[in-house]
């Protein structure tokens, strides 16, 4: 996937410097070019992060399930005699 967000920016580059002046090479690199690449990349990679932030939790969660101790005696809910 990331060979064709490098070719597109590879054209998008020889785009602006065929354009007349830099402001027009700037923008047309910039809107044609780097924004949209942008955006695909994000909303292609957005699967991965999740996968990613879920493993990460669920790594978290296991970690302190194994350090959390059984039975806790400062507990104050039981009942008086």
């Amino acid at each position: 996937m990331y060979i064709i967000a490098i070719a597109w920016i590879y054209v998008t580059l020889l785009m602006a410097l065929t354009e007349a002046n830099i402001t027009a090479a700037v923008l047309t690199f910039v809107f044609y070019g780097l924004l949209p690449c942008a955006l695909l990349i994000w909303i292609i990679g957005t699967p991965q992060r999740r996968r990613n932030q879920a493993r990460k939790s669920s790594a978290n969660n296991s970690s302190q399930v194994a350090e959390q101790p059984l039975g806790d005696p400062d507990r104050t809910d039981a009942k008086p005699d």
